[in-house]
């Protein structure tokens, strides 16, 4: 699709969400619908394709509470895994992609139920904008950790002293504030979806080993889950400069 330059960023977030939906979401689907300004973009095209009948019988999990909002605002009909552990395909963007198409996901506070979704969907669609593409993961985006209330602050020194995850850390912040954003934007700390805490990776230098990160992470008592989706995409659309690009 030619013709993309001199378009804001919510325009090309636009084009590859409602791609995603057009390419991938039939009629009779289980669809998981992600969090955040990308994914928005992908909920909102499947509420115009219900409500034209273009697309029937479909049913979706959403991530977040902000996302079920949305899409019960737009008729979407809902449920959660508990009714279904299969899902044909999730859609949903990522914070950094490398080339292996190893993802940082987690900005908006989601990843523990994004991760749960995406992990049992047939196909995981993972929509970006060029400027989300890296050559490795780590220094360009803060790394989320969501961890229990519970002896937090023990937790986050545990996870910074990972041998994965120490030599390239420049500092292990508790999220404060709104859960959605990785900004200081208030005193308390962020509570996550899941009543949770969250603490974000700053790294200096880029993981050499990201799956070697997110094993240490997973296998770290206290630690619910961590925004390393290790494998986990079955593409990739990207919005950049000169078209959107698979």
């Amino acid at each position: 699709l030619a013709g993309t330059a001199g378009l804001s960023q919510d325009e090309l977030k636009k084009m590859v969400g409602y791609k995603a939906v057009d390419d991938h979401v039939r009629s009779g689907m289980v669809v998981g619908l992600g969090t955040g300004s990308t994914a928005y973009f992908a909920v909102e095209r499947v509420g115009q394709k219900l409500k034209s009948g273009e697309l029937k019988d479909i049913i979706c999990i959403p991530t977040s509470e902000r996302t079920r909002e949305q899409a019960l605002s737009l008729g979407i009909p809902l449920c959660t895994l508990n009714e279904k552990s299969r899902l044909d395909v999730s859609i949903d963007g990522a914070d950094e992609v490398d080339p292996d198409w190893n993802l940082v996901k987690g900005g908006g506070g989601a990843l523990l139920r994004e991760k749960m979704v995406e992990i049992v969907s047939d196909k995981f669609i993972c929509i970006v904008d060029e400027s989300k593409l890296c050559q490795g993961l780590g220094p360009g985006f803060p790394l989320p950790v969501e961890i229990t209330p519970f002896c937090h602050e023990h937790t986050l020194r545990v996870v910074a002293g990972l041998p994965a995850i120490k030599p390239f850390l420049k500092e292990a912040v508790l999220r404060m504030g709104s859960s959605a954003t990785n900004k200081r934007d208030g005193d308390n700390i962020a509570v996550t979806d899941n009543g949770n805490y969250i603490v974000d990776l700053h790294f200096k230098d880029v993981l050499k080993d990201a799956p070697a990160a997110a094993a240490q992470l997973k296998n770290t008592v206290g630690v619910v889950d961590h925004g390393l989706f290790i494998g986990m995409a079955t593409e990739v659309i990207v919005a950049g400069k000169s078209g959107v690009y698979v």
